[in-house]
């Protein structure tokens, strides 16, 4: 008898991309396979949804897909269907009522019981909802099925202790629990010992990572312990929050070579009076300060953010310093979001809701500024010679234009010419840029030199079977490693 195949589909943020891949290792322990790339919808044995309660129409869009399962489940009486993540913890009950072809749901703090609750399910044939009001055990414990072999999430805390108005994930995720650093640097240690050559270390509000083991400085150490570990290459982190930002990070940055010189950091509004009405705990002289700062220690460091437009009482004058601080900044890129309401936060009942049009026009005007801005500062680029990690999926068109494609050092995304010589993903290929866009640079001479890594080893072991593993399917277009990263949420504390 043939195993038993599962497929993951994933929606939101960084953090529900990582916990696909703890769920996919889950399955995988317990017996099951990925279903074959290729496999047509409603073909596996079971399909999990890992939901997002962020995002505008979430729950329309879920109970959309689920109705569409319905009838090949009712053809294929074995199959299963379970839903997990955010807006799983948020609904409960609800799914089962709206959509009872579905066997098991299960929350963000419990989802080590997935293969127990589809076996339950099974054997009860009935619908198991379990849903846990704390972490039962750090997703750190559980197996896991890495989406790459040359990038690797690790994650050092979760849950939320900020109480942002727009933001409903610190009621899903619950507070913020910090695993023990040797615990993450073991973690990092022997994913390094298997080929790992970057890490991005991830947490709903990342370098307040210590609070809860009473160290302000923590996270900072963390960083430094990290750049101690020998065959780690890159160290990223995502995504920090102005109030939390201290100056012994910035030195650790600086200090410390295999942290990059990036950093994500959301804005959200400019204006101070927003800022007071989102519960966001700094103001705009604080969030330039630490721009300053940064940038002083070091210099070529690429700074991208995220920002609501059009949240409940916006005036034009608010908007305005929104502005501001994008010419201020000059972020390498911006993630903008009109605001739109979510359910359960304080801010859908706050008077001021602001008129579509006014949202969409400033909205276009912001947009219109930063895309003038990142293309500026990628002109910058020209010239200079840069290590690209070469990656996957990053490049549409690198098959018709016989390139391949990577991130330098600051995250930016490089297509170059492809080398005479074998580039698997992972390897780094020194290259010079000639050319830049507002979302990309482009190298098109030769390249300097290529380095096969001990990361590119591990890509090719990986892909030497027969037949490739399908990646986990995800809700939103990629900009980044590993698996790669998601454009972040406006309303989701994990970017802020």
């Amino acid at each position: 008898m043939s195993a038993k195949t599962y497929e993951v589909r994933t929606y939101g943020c960084q953090m529900n991309v990582h916990d696909s891949e703890r769920l996919s290792g889950l399955l995988e322990d317990a017996g099951y396979v990925r279903a074959p790339e290729g496999t047509g919808e409603g073909e596996a044995d079971v399909v999990v949804f890992n939901t997002c309660a962020v995002r505008e129409n979430a729950d329309n869009r879920l109970y959309g897909n689920l109705g569409r399962l319905a009838p090949m489940k009712a053809r294929r009486p074995g199959m299963q269907i379970a839903v997990g993540g955010c807006l799983a913890q948020k609904d409960r009950d609800t799914i089962v009522t709206k959509a009872p072809w579905v066997d098991v749901v299960f929350g963000t703090h419990n989802i080590g019981k997935l293969p127990v609750l589809l076996e339950r399910a099974r054997v009860q044939e009935e619908a198991q909802v379990e849903i846990a009001e704390s972490l039962e055990a750090f997703p750190s414990t559980l197996p896991t099925r890495r989406e790459s072999a040359y990038a690797a999430w690790v994650s050092i805390s979760v849950g939320c202790n900020n109480t942002c108005t727009f933001c409903i994930v610190p009621a899903l995720r619950g507070k913020e629990k910090d695993r023990r650093p040797g615990d993450i640097l073991a973690e990092v240690e022997a994913l390094v010992s298997e080929g790992v050559s970057e890490i991005t270390l991830l947490g709903q509000n990342v370098n307040a990572y210590g609070s809860d083991i009473g160290d302000r400085e923590a996270f900072s150490k963390l960083l430094r312990a990290c750049g101690r570990i020998e065959g780690l290459e890159r160290v990223r982190f995502t995504s920090p929050h102005p109030r939390d930002f201290t100056d012994d990070v910035i030195a650790a940055m600086a200090e410390t070579p295999n942290v990059m010189p990036q950093l994500h950091m959301p804005l959200q509004s400019g204006s101070d009076t927003v800022l007071k009405a989102m519960r966001r705990s700094y103001r705009q002289e604080r969030y330039l300060g630490i721009i300053e700062k940064v940038r002083a220690a070091i210099p070529h460091a690429a700074i991208s953010t995220d920002i609501i437009v059009g949240f409940p009482g916006e005036t034009e004058e608010d908007f305005e310093e929104t502005l501001h601080v994008v010419r201020e900044a000059r972020f390498a890129q911006a993630f903008t979001f009109q605001y739109s309401k979510r359910p359960g936060t304080p801010a859908a009942e706050m008077d001021g809701q602001i008129p579509k049009e006014v949202v969409q026009a400033r909205y276009e005007r912001l947009v219109a500024l930063q895309e003038e801005i990142s293309w500026e500062e990628n002109k910058k680029q020209v010239g200079r010679v840069l290590e690209v990690m070469a990656a996957e999926g990053e490049g549409r068109k690198d098959g018709a234009t016989h390139r391949l494609s990577g991130r330098a050092p600051d995250n930016r995304l490089v297509h170059f010419t492809k080398p005479a010589e074998e580039v698997r993903p992972g390897d780094v290929v020194t290259v010079a840029v000639t050319y830049a866009a507002p979302h990309h640079l482009l190298a098109e001479g030769d390249a300097i030199s290529v380095r096969r890594t001990r990361a590119g080893d591990a890509w090719e072991k990986r892909h030497a079977g027969p037949q490739r593993p399908a990646g986990v399917m995800l809700g939103l277009p990629a900009v980044g490693v590993p698996a790669p990263l998601p454009a972040p949420a406006g309303g989701c504390s994990a970017v802020g």
